[in-house]
């Protein structure tokens, strides 16, 4: 019978977990509020973001409304037991698939950046001799950014150990982690490391000019916890627990006012690595560390479940969100798990595209329900950071419930956006995922670029095989379909997964070892398939069908060999921008659909570049299609012999349509519909 878990209210997902938003509002002014910040990764949000803020609370709540935050924080640890839980990485192993090949192609990249390049610029900061050629991009010597993908790269390589056991990967992470930790012994200053010098905080301490420290120095943080929790290395967390010391030192000097202002620049996840500092160590001295970091300002109207995003950088304060979330998993503290399910509910309905991700020109220009009009401000849509910090936050919440709506998100995120900005062979990523009509797709050079979004890149293509099986204390989740064998030791099951999914509809489930009790396969059935799925057991039709946008749990006594077949039918749907519902795009059951365009006529020098620099590339005449009938499928055929190619039918032009995932020319996502 169909279980649908963990209820949510029906405010959360009314809307569904990723649809085009509602309304008209004019954005020219959110523009120039973006133009002003920058529009690289990390500009510096504008000093009046605050002040901004504070208005509007004022505004909004009045006097007798309680306010959530007004207290000082104190933390008590009372962790909350979380219903369901990941398999450990090691516990799931990839077959031969899409997500092989792009961790594959991610470790090759990995592997080419030689250590000692890597390092460099912590060395000369610490005053180490070094002849090591420096790296470019944000990684340069001048970049005060530098240092950043070095603590992505650790996460990665721990984060590939740990799913893979893969030796010349941990010997590079273990490479990194030592040679950090000369450069702090040589520095000696109260547990200090980085590549840049305590100069950028001390430009952050008066509140001049700098580019996110903290949001650097969290980078290093979460690759040294990473490479203690998941690759055994002792030396991370030695010189984790030292340079956390010189944080708190540092945060406690200030009073809460200056720390609340100087959180108006970015500081990254440093909530989320000191509470997982405490969480993995038990000492609480971590998380009152971590609580320093709380943006009041930002998490107030969130917690009162009111969106306070517009003109905000996203992915300044997606990361605190996660923090938020592993607050509430160490503490029971209702606030903050309030600011995490009201935040990703707000993102998630209101401010997403098609493809699952969020923002223009790194930011959220307009109120929420409004995508039709930001979609036409700037070109520079989805920063792929933003969508691998959302997926990180949707994991989180999926553990406290057990919605499957969550995955449908995640799913949605991760066929088309994280798997569709991977370059083949290479494993260079991109930086955004342009939504614009001819738009095409821009890659990271192999030592010259070092983008925020490539390190967030090589941790993701790591861990791959994190979210496709999960576990309650009696019942396996199977949450996506691809081809893997996940083994429960503690259980004693072991289980098999076939499938070529999407190119097929289906995918078998093939019981390999079992314990002598019952216990429960959870199947989920996805939201885009139909009532017509077919479940079969043993060859066998049941006699019941999934509800989609849930599970289907089958309680048995299993025997080695069982399996379990299913079909979950695909079909093409239009899913318009709501407050333009001509601008519409096309999916064939979870994949994103985009027409194709020969990517002649570009010069190359734009093929590098961070955003896809539409403006100067030649304009290309997308046409607007008509619509023969209320059902897509009825003027957009598959083309046959080619698996996930459709070609329009009766238009004046017709075009060819494939996934998005795998439009490596000239792409258009977005129609106008006659």
């Amino acid at each position: 019978m169909a279980d649908q878990i963990g209820k949510l209210s029906r405010r959360v997902f009314a809307k569904g977990m990723v649809i085009a938003p509602l309304g008209l509002t004019a954005a020219s002014s959110a523009l120039g509020q973006a133009a002003a910040a920058g529009v690289g990764e990390h500009a510096l949000p504008p000093m009046t973001d605050a002040r901004r803020l504070d208005a509007m609370v004022d505004r909004r709540f009045d006097v007798e409304q309680a306010d959530p935050f007004a207290e000082p924080l104190d933390f008590t640890r009372r962790e909350l037991k979380t219903p369901l839980r990941p398999l450990a990485l090691a516990d799931v192993q990839l077959d031969a698939g899409t997500l092989a090949d792009a961790r594959d192609w991610n470790r090759g990249f990995l592997l080419r950046i030689p250590n000692d390049r890597l390092l460099r610029n912590f060395m000369v900061n610490a005053g180490l001799p070094t002849d090591a050629q420096p790296l470019g991009g944000w990684e340069a010597p001048n970049c005060e950014l530098r240092g950043h993908f070095v603590g992505h790269a650790m996460s990665a390589c721990a984060h590939l150990y740990a799913a893979t056991g893969d030796a010349e990967i941990k010997t590079k992470g273990d490479g990194l982690v030592a040679g950090i930790s000369e450069c702090q012994a040589k520095l000696n200053d109260n547990g200090y490391v980085s590549a840049f010098p305590t100069e950028l905080f001390d430009r952050l301490d008066r509140r001049q000019p700098v580019w996110a420290p903290f949001y650097t120095l969290h980078k290093i943080m979460a690759g040294l916890y990473d490479m203690n929790a998941l690759a055994k290395n002792q030396q991370a967390l030695e010189v984790l627990i030292k340079l956390s010391g010189w944080v708190e030192a540092w945060t406690a000097s200030k009073s809460e006012v200056h720390m609340q202002d100087i959180l108006n620049t970015e500081y990254g996840g440093m909530n989320e690595v000191l509470y997982n500092l405490a969480g993995a160590t038990g000492n609480d001295r971590w998380a009152r560390t971590g609580d320093r970091f709380t943006k009041i300002v930002f998490f107030t109207p969130l917690a009162l479940r009111q969106d306070p995003l517009k003109g905000l950088h996203m992915n300044t304060h997606v990361p605190e969100v996660i923090g938020a979330a592993r607050r509430y998993e160490l503490s029971s503290d209702y606030r903050f798990g309030d600011v995490s399910r009201f935040f990703f509910e707000t993102v998630s309905e209101s401010r997403t595209y098609v493809t699952g991700g969020s923002s223009n020109n790194e930011h959220w220009l307009v109120q929420p329900d409004r995508l039709g009009t930001e979609i036409r401000i700037s070109a520079h849509h989805q920063e792929c950071c933003c969508a691998y910090n959302m997926m990180k936050l949707t994991r989180h919440l999926y553990g406290w419930s057990g919605d499957a709506r969550y995955l449908d998100y995640y799913e949605r995120n991760l066929l088309n956006h994280r798997l569709g900005t991977i370059e083949p062979n290479t494993g260079h990523t991109m930086y955004f995922l342009s939504m614009a009509p001819g738009a095409y797709k821009t890659l990271c050079t192999e030592d010259d670029s070092f983008w925020c979004c490539t390190g967030t890149g090589v941790e993701e293509y790591s861990k791959l095989n994190n979210t496709i099986y999960y576990h309650d204390d009696d019942a396996l989740y199977v949450n996506l379909f691809f081809p893997s064998q996940v083994r429960w030791s503690e259980r004693g099951i072991s289980l098999r997964q076939k499938t070529s999914f999407p190119e097929s509809d289906r995918t078998e489930l093939i019981i390999e070892s079992t314990p002598s009790e019952p216990w429960s396969l959870r199947l989920r059935i996805p939201g885009w398939t139909t009532a017509a799925n077919i479940i079969l057991l043993n060859g066998k039709p049941l006699d019941t069908v999934g509800t989609p946008g849930s599970y289907l749990s089958l309680r048995r006594l299993w025997e080695t060999g069982d399996h379990v077949e299913f079909v979950m039918p695909m079909r093409l749907t239009a899913e318009p921008l709501h407050d333009d519902p001509t601008r519409q795009a096309f999916l064939y059951g979870p994949l994103v659909l985009a027409g194709q365009f020969p990517k002649t006529g570009l010069p190359d020098y734009l093929q590098h570049l961070q955003g896809p620099e539409i403006a100067e590339a030649p304009q290309l005449d997308v046409p607007t299609l008509k619509a023969r009938g209320a059902d897509p499928s009825d003027w957009i055929k598959p083309v046959p012999g080619e698996p996930l190619t459709f070609h329009t039918i009766g238009q004046e032009n017709d075009i060819t349509l494939k996934p998005l995932n795998r439009s490596w020319e000239r792409y258009a996502v977005y129609w106008n519909i006659a």
